[in-house]
C-alpha cells in the first residue's frame, strides 16, 4: 500500500489527519483576521495588539514544551489532547457569546496559544503509532500534514467568497469554534486510550528540569538555531508579500491572496511526493535545496511583483515549502529517540526562533534599504541556517543524539 492508501486504512492514521485538517480550518479562520479584528473591529491599540502576539508566542511555547515533557513522562496523551482541544473550544466560543477586548486578549493571547500545542500531539502519537510501517513512517506524516495545506486552503477560499457576500468578519470565531468543537469530538471518540494502544509507549520518567536539560544540550540547540533559521524565510515571506504586491502598480490584494493560495496548493502535491526521496538523499540535504529553492522565491518577490512570471515562482515556493514544512518533525523525533513529546514541542521552539529572526530581519533590512535589501538579507539568513544544519550533520549517518 502507499502511505496515502495506509493512512485511509488504519483508524489511527485517518484520525489524525482529521485532527490536522480539522486544524487548518481553525487557523484559517481565526489567524488571517485576527490583526483585523484586533485593531479596526475592537479598537485595540496597535501597540496593545502587538503585546498580545507577543503574550501569545511565550503561551504557545512554554505550553507546548511543557505539555510535551508531560505526555513523556506520563503517556497520558489522550487526557491531555482533550484538554487543550477543550481549551481551544472555549477560546473560540469566548468571542462568539461575549465578543470584545478582554474576550479578545484571552482568546488570543492565552487559549488558543495553549490549544495549539494539539498540532506537537498529534505528531507524537502519528511517530509512536508509526512503530508499525518504519518503511511508510515519512509518507504517513507527509500524508497527515498534508490535510492541513489543503483545509486551510479551502477555508481561505470559503472566507473569499463569503466576505465577498457581505459576510461580518466576526463569523470567523463561529467557524472556528465549530471546528474546534468538531476537533473535541473526534479526538473524545476515535483518539487511542492512554495503556491501551497497539504499540509500545513507555514513559520516560524524566523529570522536568531533566527533560528541559537535555533540550539545552549544545548539539541540539545548535540544530534548533539553524532550522530556525532556515524556517524564519517564510515568516519574512508572510510579512512582505502584502507589502510588495500593494506598493506594486497594478497589484492589489487580490493578488496577495492568489500568490499565497498557489504557493500552498502547490505544497499539497510534492508533500505527497517527497517521502520516496528521503531513502536516497539525507534529510539535511534536502532542507538544503529546499531552502535553496524557496529563498529564490523570496529575493525574487520585489522585483518581479509587477510581472507575469511572479506567478512561475510559486512552484520553487511550494517545492522548498515543503522541505521546511515536513521534514523539521521527524528531524526533531530522530533527535530525540524515545521521547516524541518532547520532539513535537520543539516546533514551538523553532517558531519563536524563526519569528526573532525574521523580526531582526525585517527591522535591519529597512533601516538599511528597502524590501530587496529585506528579502535578500532574510534569504542569505535561510540559506546560512540550511548549511549548518547540513554541516553539523555532515557524516552522520543518522542525526540521532539522544
Amino acid at each position: 500500500m502507499t502511505a496515502l492508501q495506509t493512512v485511509f486504512a488504519v483508524p489511527v492514521f485517518r484520525m489524525l489527519a482529521g485532527v490536522i485538517g480539522l486544524m487548518g480550518l481553525i487557523n484559517a479562520s481565526l489567524y488571517p483576521y485576527q490583526s483585523l479584528i484586533g485593531i479596526e473591529v475592537l479598537g485595540l491599540p496597535e501597540a496593545a495588539f502587538a503585546l498580545v502576539l507577543v503574550l501569545a508566542s511565550g503561551v504557545a511555547v512554554v505550553t507546548s514544551v511543557l505539555l510535551g515533557i508531560l505526555s513523556d513522562q506520563k503517556a497520558n496523551r489522550r487526557r491531555l489532547a482533550l484538554i487543550t482541544a477543550l481549551i481551544g473550544a472555549l477560546g473560540a466560543g469566548l468571542m462568539v457569546f461575549a465578543p470584545g477586548p478582554v474576550s479578545f486578549v484571552l482568546t488570543n493571547g492565552i487559549l488558543l496559544p495553549v490549544a495549539s500545542s494539539i498540532f506537537g500531539q498529534a505528531f507524537a502519537l502519528n511517530r509512536l503509532a508509526s512503530q508499525g510501517y518504519p518503511a511508510q513512517r515519512e509518507g504517513i506524516q507527509a500524508t497527515v500534514r498534508a490535510a492541513m495545506s489543503v483545509t486551510f486552503l479551502l477555508m481561505l477560499v470559503f472566507w473569499t467568497f463569503a466576505f465577498g457576500q457581505g459576510a461580518d468578519v466576526m463569523l470567523t470565531y463561529a467557524s472556528g469554534g465549530l471546528a474546534s468543537l468538531a476537533l473535541l469530538a473526534l479526538i473524545w471518540g476515535f483518539w487511542p486510550r492512554d495503556g491501551q494502544t497497539g504499540w509500545a509507549d513507555q514513559p520516560s520518567g524524566l523529570r522536568l528540569g531533566a527533560a528541559l536539560a537535555q533540550l539545552a544540550r549544545p548539539e541540539v540547540a545548535l540544530r534548533l538555531v539553524c532550522l530556525g533559521a532556515v524556517t524564519s524565510s517564510g515568516v519574512l515571506y508572510m510579512i512582505l508579500a502584502a507589502l510588495v504586491f500593494s506598493e506594486t502598480t497594478g497589484r492589489d490584494a487580490a493578488d496577495t491572496a492568489l500568490y499565497v493560495g498557489l504557493v500552498a496548493g502547490w505544497e499539497v502535491p510534492f508533500m505527497l511526493l517527497l517521502p520516496r526521496y528521503l531513502a536516497h538523499v539525507p534529510r539535511p540535504t534536502l532542507i538544503f535545496w529546499g531552502t535553496v529553492l524557496y529563498v529564490s522565491h523570496l529575493v525574487a518577490l520585489p522585483f518581479l511583483a509587477g510581472s507575469v512570471w511572479i506567478w512561475a515562482m510559486t512552484l520553487p515556493a511550494g517545492l522548498g515549502g515543503v522541505a521546511m514544512l515536513i521534514l523539521p518533525i521527524s528531524y526533531y523525533q530522530d533527535l530525540m529517540v524515545g521521547r516524541p513529546g518532547t520532539a513535537a514541542s520543539m516546533l514551538a521552539l523553532q517558531k519563536l526562533v524563526a519569528d526573532v529572526i525574521a523580526a531582526l530581519a525585517f527591522s535591519a533590512g529597512l533601516a538599511i534599504g528597502g524590501y530587496a535589501l529585506t528579502a535578500a538579507l532574510g534569504g542569505g539568513i535561510a540559506i546560512l541556517g540550511a548549511l549548518g544544519l547540513w554541516l553539523a550533520d555532515r557524516g552522520r549517518i543518522s542525526p540521532e543524539l539522544a
